[in-house]
C-alpha cells in the first residue's frame, strides 16, 4: 500500500535576483513496511521536500497525500498519521524527557493515566530509563535524539519522515537510531529516510531516491541503480548519475 504519494512538488523561492527553484517537479511512493532514503548532498532540496510533504511548508506546485490525507487539504489528520524527526528539533530544557513525553501525549488528547503509561513504555522501550528523569538540558546529543525519538512516536503514527536523525552522534548513538529505524520498518512502517550519507543509507534503505538541484535524478533499489551505471556503491552511483544527468543536460540546451 502507497502511503506516501508526492506527485510533482515543486518549491520556489524569491531571492534579491529573482527566483531560485529548490524543489523541480519531484514524484515518489512510499509504501507500507519499506524504508524510502531521500538522498543527496546539502542543498539538493531534502529538506525542502520534507517539509512539504509534512505540511510546514506550502508547495508552489504539486500535491502530496500521506495515508490517503491531503496534506493541504486534511492538515490535522496528516498531523495524526506522521511522526517527524529531525537532527535539530528542541527540546523543552527544564522538562525532564518523561514529563516532556507526557505533555505531548496530553496534546493528542491522551487522559493522564493513558499519558503516563505511553511516556514509560517509550522510555522503556527505547532503553531511556537512566536519565528518564534529568532535565533535557543536562542530556547528551544522543540522549536528546533519543527523546525525540520518543516525542515523534508518542501517537504511534504510521508514517515517519527521518531528516538527517544521526547528524552528530557518535557511533553508539548512530546505532541505537539505526536499529530503531529498521525495527519501526518491520512493524510495518512507512519511513522516509533522508541523509547525505550515502554509505550508511545503502544498508538501511529498501529504495531510494537520488536527488540533485532539485530534481529527481534516479529512483530504485540498490539493484536496478547497480544494474543501471555498473556501479557497485551507493556514492560512486550517485555520482555517475549526476555526471550522465548534466551531459544531458548540457546536450538538451
Amino acid at each position: 500500500m502507497d502511503m506516501v504519494i508526492a506527485e510533482n512538488l515543486v518549491k520556489v523561492f524569491p531571492t534579491p535576483d529573482g527566483e531560485k527553484c529548490a524543489v523541480d517537479s519531484v514524484s515518489f511512493v512510499v509504501r507500507r513496511g519499506e524504508i524510502y532514503g531521500l538522498l543527496g548532498p546539502n542543498g539538493a532540496g531534502k529538506t525542502t521536500t520534507l517539509r512539504m510533504l509534512s505540511g510546514l511548508m506550502t508547495p508552489t506546485g504539486g500535491t502530496a497525500t500521506l495515508a490517503g490525507y491531503s496534506v493541504s487539504k486534511q492538515p490535522q489528520e496528516v498531523k495524526r498519521v506522521l511522526g517527524f524527526l529531525t537532527a535539530n528539533t528542541g527540546l523543552y530544557q527544564r522538562l525532564t524527557p518523561r514529563e516532556l513525553l507526557i505533555y505531548f501525549c496530553e496534546l493528542h488528547q491522551m487522559e493522564r493515566p493513558k499519558a503516563e503509561a505511553r511516556a514509560d513504555y517509550l522510555i522503556d522501550w527505547l532503553g531511556m530509563g537512566d536519565f528518564a528523569k534529568l532535565r533535557c538540558g543536562a542530556l547528551s546529543t544522543g540522549q536528546k535524539q533519543q527523546v525525540n525519538i520518543a516525542r515523534a512516536l508518542v501517537a504511534d503514527p504510521p508514517i515517519l519522515v527521518m531528516d538527517e536523525p544521526t547528524l552528530g552522534l557518535d557511533v553508539l548513538s548512530n546505532r541505537v537510531i539505526l536499529d530503531f529505524i529498521r525495527r519501526e520498518r518491520d512493524e510495518g512502517k512507512a519511513i522516509i529516510l533522508s541523509t547525505h550519507y550515502l554509505d550508511e543509507a545503502e544498508t538501511m534503505c529498501d529504495r531510494v531516491g537520488l536527488l540533485h538541484e532539485g530534481r529527481l535524478v534516479a529512483e530504485g533499489d540498490l539493484d536496478t541503480l547497480r544494474e543501471q551505471t555498473g556501479e557497485q556503491r551507493l556514492s560512486v552511483i550517485f555520482l555517475k548519475l549526476i555526471g550522465a544527468s548534466e551531459s544531458a543536460g548540457a546536450v538538451g540546451s
